[in-house]
């Protein structure tokens, strides 16, 4: 028997300066939009804004 989809899913958060990429989980009935969030970039070596791609 195959396993259902759940609610929560695993999304990718990519950097909006590199091609930095962080990886994280996040409930898509609480929150169906993409999310956007200042992070770490380590290869600039500052804080900069990353937007969820799927």
């Amino acid at each position: 028997m195959a396993k259902k989809k759940g609610v929560r899913g695993v999304i990718k958060l990519r950097s909006t300066e590199s091609h930095h990429v962080y990886y994280t989980q996040k409930n898509r009935r609480n929150d169906p939009n993409r999310l956007e969030m200042r992070k770490y970039d380590p290869t600039l070596r500052r804080h900069v804004l990353y937007k969820e791609t799927r």
